[in-house]
């Protein structure tokens, strides 16, 4: 099905659930074969114009070319995009997608004077942590800080839902502290909120919970597997331009906390960032990388395994120890 007329995004935000499901939402317009993802960390400005100008296979039907992590773009790359969307390639939408962005920042103001949307979500997460606990404590229990913020990731940011399981949670602990381990394992999360799971459980190289984690994904969603599995392999390879950013970041000497600024997210998040990037060495990040790719061309029809078998595959190969999967292509 044809799309009309050309498009352009910018897809931002600190709020990962929110700006994650937007640019799902917008993969699930294209054929999977049509959309292109690309990290803005191995492509510059240029480089994304130039992927639109490329006549792609399926141009007659739509298609999607996907940046990840824009953030770090400089002015020049805004300027190229800017450029290029005076005269946009007929049927190709431009989807930028990164962290917190103004709507004056360059590459904002690119995409606006362009026609384009911007989706820009922030979210005051320390407002909300701070008024959790206050909310443990008026129904006669507290807990830790971790335990606030995890109950956020499971929750979202809908007050009335937090306060019903704060509720529950106190009676539960019985006058007992509440910990972060208490609330994974009482809170059932939202659909949306999953993502962390499967994020968090790879960058801890947690192969039993990757596996779990994807599998919840997959049944959560009354979409055809056919149709979520490209949309979580798109979740992992945005994460994966994350933590080699974060990697990348540490390299240089920048801490943490600096990096958080930086990169304007939450400080909590950056660390975990910095923490997960530091299990695998930086040639692995970049197999992943690859291997990612890989799968997201057997996707669109590179091979004649069934989607679930090829995700599975690829889903064991980047998350276990470099150890096993050289014993892995050893043995085999």
């Amino acid at each position: 099905m044809g799309h009309g007329l050309e498009a352009s995004y910018l897809i931002a935000g600190t709020d990962r659930p929110k700006v994650d499901r937007a640019v799902e939402r917008l993969r699930a317009r294209f054929a999977p074969e049509a959309v292109e993802l690309h990290a803005a960390s191995e492509l510059s400005g240029e480089g994304a114009v130039a992927s639109c100008n490329t006549l792609g296979l399926f141009g007659g039907e739509g298609r999607l070319i996907l940046v990840e992590g824009v953030e770090v773009w400089k002015a020049p790359d805004a300027k190229a995009v800017a450029v290029y969307l005076r005269s946009p390639v007929p049927e190709t939408t431009l989807a930028l997608v990164g962290a917190e962005l103004s709507k004056d920042a360059p590459l904002a103001k690119a995409i606006s004077a362009g026609g384009g949307e911007l989706l820009l979500w922030d979210v005051p997460k320390r407002g909300l942590q701070k008024w959790l606990g206050e909310q443990f404590r008026l129904h006669g229990g507290s807990a830790d800080p971790e335990a606030c913020r995890t109950l956020l990731e499971l929750v979202g940011e809908e007050m009335y839902d937090l306060n019903s399981e704060v509720d529950k949670l106190v009676t539960w602990a019985g006058g007992e502290r509440i910990a972060a381990a208490d609330v994974e394992r009482l809170v059932a999360a939202r659909a949306e909120t999953t993502n962390f799971a499967l994020t968090d459980a790879f960058g801890a190289r947690d192969l039993v919970a990757v596996l779990y984690a994807s599998e919840s994904l997959l049944e959560r969603t009354g979409d055809p597997r056919a149709r979520t599995i490209p949309r979580l392999v798109a979740i992992l390879t945005s994460h994966v331009s994350r933590l080699r950013t974060a990697q990348a970041l540490e390299a240089g000497g920048v801490t943490s906390k600096d990096a958080a600024a930086t990169l304007r997210q939450h400080p909590y998040y950056v660390a975990k960032l910095y923490q997960q990037a530091r299990n695998f060495a930086p040639e692995e990040l970049g197999q992943v990388t690859v291997r990612l790719a890989r799968l997201d061309h057997a996707l669109k029809g590179g091979s004649h395994l069934s989607p679930e078998l090829e995700l599975e595959r690829a889903l064991i190969e980047i998350t276990a120890p470099a150890n096993g999967r050289r014993q892995n292509h050893t043995s085999s």
